[in-house]
């Protein structure tokens, strides 16, 4: 692969801007170990200019969250013709919206908790649209993440109160029903399943599978991780967090089309497992970047057209009435 020169897109308007920031200064170094110049670009409201001013060649993401991984960045970079990492517009919006995640996954035939949605602006009272759902109910934001996790709300005053804090992060709020169990994370790479890991334990592998699983099983979540991918559009890696029961079949909980990427991170932790080091994580997304919006096939930073006409910013479209 010929070096380019790539601008690790790190920050970001969300609540985990540090993260992201160590995360890139990890993904940075790995990329000039592979002989690629790497720089870190902090996004903000000006990172368009950031961009032009850096004259980069590919855009690595590292990071998440709203203006991060729910498609406005893919957008911005797609209308800039620079490639990057990750899903793109489609994928990262439909994955980032808890709701519309769980109509694909329906669409599909793939299993995910049952669920509704309260909107703040059509929303009865919470006790009224619940009706006979049941307690205990998991209770967060549709497109964005709450600081605190979802809340557990065990009766009708918690709910009412989990939906009321929910409602100050977004518009929408979904209500699931709770399910006891076991968090696994799975890393998909291109639409490969490397491994899972539950959450607070080991890595395993189907050489050292998770405790009291059989290997048909754990080879089923797998399957089940990749088929959420696929359905979303996802592409580049991605993490897929499945909740395991004893009572129920697995569900999808969400898609992560931007997971942290460091080398302690769950994905970097279940690539070495198999077999992929954390200097060649970075690498193969790397090999992945590009543009989406009109296929895989064209290479638009040569076939594009370029904007022409009057000058339409500021004052300039003022003018011309």
């Amino acid at each position: 692969m010929e070096p380019k020169r790539v601008g690790v897109l790190v920050g970001g308007l969300s609540a985990h801007r540090d993260l992201s920031a160590r995360a890139g200064e990890a993904v940075a170094a790995a990329l000039r170990q592979g002989g690629h110049p790497a720089s870190l670009l902090f996004v903000d409201r000006e990172i368009d200019l950031a961009l032009r001013q850096a004259d980069v060649e590919v855009a690595f993401l590292c990071l998440g969250g709203r203006y991060g991984g729910d498609g406005c960045l893919q957008g911005l970079l797609e209308l800039l013709g620079i490639p990057y990492t990750g899903s793109g517009v489609l994928a990262s919006g439909l994955a980032m919206n808890r709701a519309k995640t769980k109509e694909v996954l329906r669409l599909h035939n793939l299993p995910t908790a049952p669920g509704y949605v309260l909107r703040v602006d059509a929303a009865p009272a919470p006790a009224e649209a619940h009706g006979a759902f049941g307690f205990p109910a998991l209770v967060r934001p549709v497109g964005v993440a709450s600081p605190l996790g979802p809340a557990v709300a065990e009766d009708e005053l918690e709910l009412e109160a989990a939906v009321e804090d929910a409602f100050r992060l977004d518009d929408e709020v979904l209500v699931e029903r709770f399910i006891a169990g076991r968090r696994i994370s799975v890393a998909v790479l291109e639409g490969q399943a490397l491994g899972a890991l539950e959450a607070g334990g080991a890595v395993r592998s189907e050489r050292a599978l998770l405790p009291k699983l059989t290997p048909p099983r754990y080879r089923a979540l797998l399957r089940l991780a990749a088929a959420a991918y696929e359905a979303l559009g996802c592409e580049g890696a991605a993490c897929v967090e499945l909740l395991l029961s004893d009572r129920f079949n697995e569900v999808v909980v969400e898609v992560d089309t931007n997971p942290l990427l460091a080398p302690a991170a769950p994905i970097a932790r279940i690539a070495q497992s198999a077999g992929l080091g954390f200097p060649e994580l970075v690498r193969e997304i790397l090999r992945g970047a590009r543009l989406r919006a009109h296929g895989h096939r064209h290479n638009r930073r040569l076939v594009q057209l370029a904007f022409e006409g009057p000058e339409r910013r500021g004052g300039a479209a003022t003018a011309a009435h």
